[in-house]
């Protein structure tokens, strides 16, 4: 089984929204490495304490640690991106992870365009095509199966899009003449929602998704740090199979 973990960053909305993006990204890992993972964040945690007095219970939730701190303002803003850099090379380390990547640019969509099922519908579908051909890395069995956990978000819509996708899930030819109806098959149950707070892996996931949305709109503090390049330091476990881009980077 392998379980894949989701957060987001930016918006869906398309009018009057304050991002140009939308991205989702799906950490992804096999059910017989989750206490191995869970037990080196647990570890990285640990050093993050020590060296910057970040509290184990303490949410690395990547937006806010910059912009509104609350407590962990006493924390400087610096160090507060350093925790976003070193999660970045944490997660970069782990050989076992797969980063499945979706950003949508809102501009120029056509009034009505559904961001959010067109960003989910890729990232599932994605997820799907990858275990159906065994290729993410970690154990495999052959007949592996997939489960979503994602931070809350539109819980009740996700899961009406999911249960429609193994009854009906359109996906146009190559050659961009007509569809197939690819059900998903792999992907089991509904979505399992999280509470970013208590799970370590989601907040992984949210630290990835904010790193990839700042490298298309980098805040100017971001810019200022060179903060726009930290996606890059993920790219050894960015799954490279689920788009024909080289950067393994689902664009819609």
């Amino acid at each position: 089984m392998y379980l894949m973990y989701v957060d987001e960053s930016g918006d869906v909305g398309l009018v009057n929204s304050p991002t140009r993006y939308f991205v989702l990204v799906g950490l992804v890992l096999h059910e017989l490495r989750w206490k191995q993972t869970l037990d080196e964040l647990l570890a990285f945690r640990q050093e993050l304490k020590k060296d910057l007095g970040l509290k184990l219970r303490e949410e690395i939730h990547a937006s806010p640690l910059l912009t509104r701190p609350g407590e962990l303002a006493r924390i400087p803003k610096h160090r507060r991106l350093e925790i976003l850099r070193r999660f970045a090379d944490k997660i970069a380390s782990m050989p076992d992870l797969n980063l499945v990547c979706v950003t949508v640019d809102k501009n120029g969509k056509p009034p009505g365009y559904d961001v959010f099922e067109h960003a989910w519908q890729a990232l599932i579908q994605r997820f799907e095509n990858t275990l159906s051909h065994q290729n993410f890395a970690g154990p495999k069995n052959a007949d592996d199966r997939g489960m979503l956990f994602p931070d809350h978000t539109s819980d009740k819509k996700l899961n009406a899009l999911l249960r429609k996708m193994r009854s009906y899930n359109p996906v146009p030819n190559q050659s961009g003449n007509g569809y197939r109806n690819l059900l998903i098959r792999s992907v089991i149950e509904d979505a399992n929602f999280r509470d970013s707070g208590l799970s370590y892996l989601i907040q992984a996931a949210d630290v990835a998704a904010y790193l990839l949305y700042q490298s298309l709109s980098p805040s100017a503090y971001i810019k200022k740090k060179s903060g726009q390049n930290y996606f890059n330091r993920l790219s050894p476990v960015v799954c490279k199979v689920v788009a024909p881009r080289a950067d393994g980077i689902v664009k819609l």
